[in-house]
């Protein structure tokens, strides 16, 4: 019989990828997952993709009796990977008690609800954000977690924290996943990112720009202290991420970590500035974007990137897909929604 997975936040952007990729390992899926942040269609996607609807709860995590009831359904679940969180940095800034309420106290529900039906394994969806401005590039997972530039970031320190502490009250085994900047979309283009409302990310305020949806991107702040004067983030393909989570799975379930938590970076180990990235774009979709210069957005660290050597060695694990496949997929995508309306 397949392993049973339960994946929260299951149909948004790095959940539904990943719904995907743990089909075609075998696992047999539960989707918990509010659609705060998604649409009921992604699963009907994902079954054109696999062949295999996944089992779907729309719930909130934070809600207990539901999450409850989804364990006391389906026995024998042997892991959960944890997505579901508001995950947009500007908004933290405005709405932070939204924030400390969803991410945290989805975490703690969800532990004990793991701890009273006896599932020890934990996948956890964490960010480069605990480390807030980091004094030396590329990060590794070495590097102080220093305080947090947002909210947002703030509840991905604490929530490892929580992780952390939560293996002495209870059996715990668990994987702390720190991503860097997942974009792109499934080479299918059935599945990818989809904001509801104003994009808070770069490539979907670009692809809807470029498609006519915006009237032009803005370009938070040019005079950073970087070769361009933009940001510079380490992109990372959302299929190369989604893969991560099941090798880090099959570690949990086969019992192959070293601690009970474990932290990985996961990126590229390359970074590349806002520019650049549009650059790209207007490369791989042989157009002109039209773009301004705004003022920095609170909350934004100049640059970050990953030391990636880590979850290389340990498991096994290396981003395959480079910056313009990422664009390409993110293009391919927003035609396929244009195309839907």
């Amino acid at each position: 019989m397949a392993q049973k997975i339960v994946v929260t936040g299951g149909t948004g952007f790095i959940g539904s990828h990943t719904v995907v990729e743990l089909q075609q390992s075998g696992f047999e899926v539960i989707i918990a997952d509010n659609l705060s942040n998604s649409d009921f269609s992604v699963l009907a996607n994902i079954q054109k993709i696999t062949g295999i609807k996944p089992i779907f709860y729309q719930i909130d995590v934070c809600h207990t009796e539901s999450l409850k009831q989804l364990f006391e359904e389906h026995q024998e679940i042997k892991a959960v990977i944890h997505f579901a969180a508001f995950k947009a940095v500007g908004e933290s800034m405005q709405l932070p008690l939204k924030y400390y309420r969803n991410n945290i106290g989805s975490l703690v529900n969800l532990l004990e609800t793991m701890d009273d039906y006896e599932v020890k394994n934990l996948v956890f969806s964490s960010s480069c954000t605990v480390y807030g401005n980091p004094d030396v590039l590329p990060v590794s997972e070495q590097s102080p977690i220093k305080q947090a530039f947002s909210p947002y970031g703030n509840t991905k320190q604490i929530c490892e924290e929580i992780i952390t502490e939560a293996k002495n009250g209870m059996k715990l085994s668990a994987i702390c996943l720190r991503y860097f900047n997942p974009i792109g979309a499934h080479p299918s283009a059935l599945i990818g990112e989809l904001p509801l409302g104003v994009p808070n990310n770069l490539v979907p305020f670009i692809t809807q720009t470029a498609i006519g949806k915006r009237d032009k991107l803005t370009v938070f702040g040019s005079d950073y202290p970087t070769p361009d004067g933009s940001c510079i983030r380490d992109y990372i393909h959302v299929v190369d991420l989604a893969k991560a989570h099941v090798i880090a799975c099959k570690r949990l379930l086969s019992e192959q970590n070293r601690t009970e938590v474990e932290f990985f970076n996961l990126g590229t180990g390359t970074g590349s500035s806002v520019f650049e990235i549009i650059k790209t774009f207007e490369k791989v979709s042989n157009s002109t974007l039209k773009y301004t210069i705004g003022a920095r957005r609170e909350g934004d660290v100049p640059a970050v990137f990953a030391d990636t050597s880590l979850a290389n060695q340990e498991l096994g694990w290396k981003a395959e897909l480079d910056l313009e496949q990422m664009m390409q997929d993110a293009w391919r995508w927003e035609q396929y929604l244009n195309e839907l309306n």
